[in-house]
């Protein structure tokens, strides 16, 4: 170094290190920062080297280095415990520095035979980030510069620091730069995502970054890969009552912790979480929250908007899905007569069962989707959603809880067409969740069902008019036509030559069914429940022919056997009859007389009539039984044989006319009263218990009867008149009534 005088050297160190101080501020990087400080130490200071030694974790390593010194760079890494902390805290020069054989950095210099050296610490708000070290071959007389240096030092420090910011915010913009042009609508949000919590990692130094976007349908926050490093936490986390997002996130907007994480919102709503965390013992600071809020405002609007874009393309991918699907359902309604393919369809449609229901709420077809048995129904299915439909009067949806689960609903849907009711569409769904585009899947499912459902009643309706046909040929007292009669046999697929019973039925609607409704309501009704027996009892025997004549419901069961016509087949078969109607929900009585078996084609009117008599008996006088076998009938199936005629009904009114004129209106039934006198033979006590009355009351109304008759009830021959004109219009009162009108 040239000689000069001592205050001339100190004033050009002053000046040097000030220029240098200042010109430090203003490059943009810590690499441009360096190289200047270590350039202008040699070319000022005449050194043989100038390094500068960075602090990182637990080592020293060199950030820049002037000057060939091989034996002196070649040893760092240092392992910052082996050297002195005054490096750190304080300017050294070789002469105060700590012994070679207690610090390795001098040791080093030692080695490396530098003769003349000393340190600067770089010391930024208590933060040590190294220190700077200029070092002489020669002997070089050090100045008292201490404090200078240490001052200069801190410059350094700051003008790396500042480096460091800009850099960081540079890296900031250039992120932001990049998903601004990058980041498009057509780009898959996983994409979109993954470029996201790359620049939050990376510009935040962090190890793992990832979003949470909430969903609103579940109420959760759902974890969206990929993620910025190994993901290791939750899938979902459920929002529970407490909707505060720092109880979900306990990082909430809280830098100087190892994790942060910051919302995304747009319009003041919450759309996800931006979150990071660090596995080295390293704190996310408020410049790191800044950056993440940067990037969270900046790209919220870009993920709501790419996820909109998504759905959206989902919803128009799933339309055109349902306008196959249509075409599909379309053509299975013109192939096929059932609803088989339709469930299946269906099924496929949705991915999970599908059932269809008739309007008295049995199935029709089954496809449960993903089972093995594709008709398997859950244990007490059915109890269920008859109870349920029951309690949804009015409404054309309903649901019920899958059996044995607890996630799972079956929705039911009205099918209707032609202003009634057809049937039922069942649709299983997991949490019962139904979208828009299912809704429309719903409406286009229930539509081809109905379209089926109308098919099914046309050709039903047609089968029922010629079946009206048919039995309006076979159920007359002169068969005219029997050719026809055979050609709709063949039609029907049914054997007229076979022997079979008639089962002539009446439905009468109970009291509070008939209360508030007009004959076409009642009618209606009646009509519903004769619909169901005609559906189940077509299912239980397809050999039975069920029709409407003469505005009577008829039922021509074959005999199979002789159990077929014994008490105890029709005993079980009216049961049954009841249970069917029933299931309607409609209050009525079953009344039903059975004809005798018939063994050629004329013997069917005989069978009809032989009904017909039975049931007006069974309605007027065997009421608690509701049915009876016009063979068992005893004197009533001699009277039949019997043609009706004028002398039937001058008869009957001249036995009892009088005392059918007293009755009419009364409360009073004397005729019924008569006739279970008659029936018990004359005794007065067991005639007063089974019409309840007292044995007083009894003898005044037969005192009564003998009146309005001009008779005497002892008399055997007046007993026998009396019961032959009550047996007589049993069987034909109808028509009998209608003859006194006229008379």
């Amino acid at each position: 170094m040239p000689y000069m005088n001592k205050d001339r050297l100190m004033k050009k160190l002053e000046n040097h290190l000030r220029s240098t101080a200042r010109q430090l501020i203003k490059f943009d990087t810590e690499e441009e920062v360096l190289q200047y400080l270590t350039a202008a130490f040699r070319s000022e200071l005449y050194c043989d080297f100038v390094g500068v030694i960075q602090n990182e974790g637990s080592h020293y390593v060199i950030k820049a280095w002037s000057g060939n010194q091989s034996a002196v760079t070649e040893a760092f890494p240092i392992e910052i415990h082996t050297c002195s902390p005054k490096l750190l805290q304080q300017s050294l020069t070789y002469e105060r520095a700590d012994s070679p054989e207690a610090c390795q950095m001098s040791n080093i210099l030692k080695e490396a035979k530098v003769k003349t050296w000393f340190t600067v610490p770089l010391n930024d708000n208590d933060f040590n980030l190294g220190f700077c070290i200029v070092g002489f071959l020669n002997y070089v007389p050090l100045l008292d510069m201490e404090t200078h240096f240490e001052e200069f030092g801190k410059d350094i420090a700051v003008a790396m620091a500042m480096a460091r910011e800009k850099k960081s915010q540079l890296n900031k913009m250039e992120g932001i730069e990049w998903l601004s042009k990058n980041l498009s609508l057509n780009a898959p949000i996983e994409q979109q995502i993954a470029e996201l919590t790359l620049r939050a990692g990376k510009g935040t130094n962090a190890d793992f970054a990832c979003i949470y976007l909430f969903d609103e349908k579940k109420n959760c926050f759902v974890y969206q890969p990929p993620s910025y490093g190994e993901f290791i936490g939750p899938n979902k986390i459920m929002i529970e009552e407490n909707y505060l997002l720092n109880k979900y996130f306990p990082f909430l907007e809280k830098p100087g912790g190892s994790q942060l994480t910051v919302p995304l919102t747009i319009d003041l709503k919450t759309i996800g979480v931006l979150h990071i965390e660090n596995q080295k013992e390293v704190v996310f600071t408020e410049n790191d929250q800044r950056m993440l809020e940067l990037l969270s405002n900046h790209v919220a609007a870009i993920i709501e908007n790419a996820r909109l874009f998504n759905n959206e393309k989902e919803q128009k991918n799933r339309l055109q899905y349902l306008l196959d699907y249509q075409q599909a359902l379309v053509k299975e309604t013109v192939d096929v007569e059932n609803f088989d393919g339709i469930t299946y369809k269906l099924s496929s449609l949705f991915q999970s069962p599908v059932i269809l229901f008739d309007r008295f709420m049995q199935p029709i077809s089954v496809d449960m989707y993903d089972s093995e048995d594709r008709t398997q129904l859950p244990e007490a299915f059915l109890e269920i959603a008859i109870r349920e439909k029951s309690y949804s009067k009015g409404d054309d949806y309903f649901s019920i809880l899958v059996p044995n689960e607890t996630s799972d609903l079956y929705s039911f849907w009205m099918i209707n067409g032609g202003g009634s009711l057809l049937g039922f569409l069942a649709l299983r769904r997991p949490s019962g969740y139904i979208d828009e585009i299912d809704h429309l899947t719903i409406e286009l499912a229930r539509n081809i069902c109905s379209i089926q459902f109308i098919k099914q009643k046309l050709v039903l309706d047609a089968k029922e008019q010629a079946k009206d046909s048919f039995i309006a040929k076979l159920l007359v007292e002169r068969i005219d036509d029997k050719e026809a009669i055979l050609q709709y046999a063949n039609l029907f697929q049914w054997d007229p030559f076979q022997s079979h019973q008639i089962a002539v039925m009446s439905i009468s609607l109970e009291d509070r069914e008939l209360k508030g409704s007009n004959l076409l309501e009642q009618n209606a009704k009646k009509n519903l429940i004769w619909d169901n027996i005609k559906s189940n009892l077509l299912k239980k025997d397809p050999k039975s022919l069920c029709a409407y004549h003469d505005e009577k419901n008829i039922l021509i069961v074959p005999i199979k056997d002789e159990t077929t016509i014994s008490k105890k087949f029709w005993f079980d078969l009216y049961d049954q009859l009841k249970k069917w109607a029933n299931e309607t929900s409609i209050s009525c009585k079953i009344g039903m007389g059975i004809g005798g078996k018939t063994s050629n084609l004329s013997d069917y009117y005989l069978s009809y009539q032989q009904g017909i008599q039975a049931l007006n008996i069974v309605n007027s006088r065997l009421q608690h039984l509701g049915f009876s076998l016009f063979d068992e009938l005893g004197s009533y199936a001699i009277l039949h044989h019997l043609n009706y005629s004028k002398a039937v009904d001058l008869f009957v009114m001249k036995q009892l006319g009088p005392l059918l004129s007293y009755s009419e209106g009364k409360n009073t039934d004397l005729c019924n009263t008569l006739h279970t006198f008659l029936q018990n033979n004359g005794n007065v006590k067991n005639t007063a218990e089974d019409l309840f009355i007292h044995r007083s009351s009894l003898l005044y109304r037969l005192e009564r009867i003998e009146s309005l008759l001009d008779v005497q009830l002892s008399d055997a021959e007046v007993r026998f008149n009396l019961m032959m004109a009550l047996k007589l219009y049993d069987m034909y009162g109808g028509k009998i009534e209608k003859a006194a009108l006229l008379m």
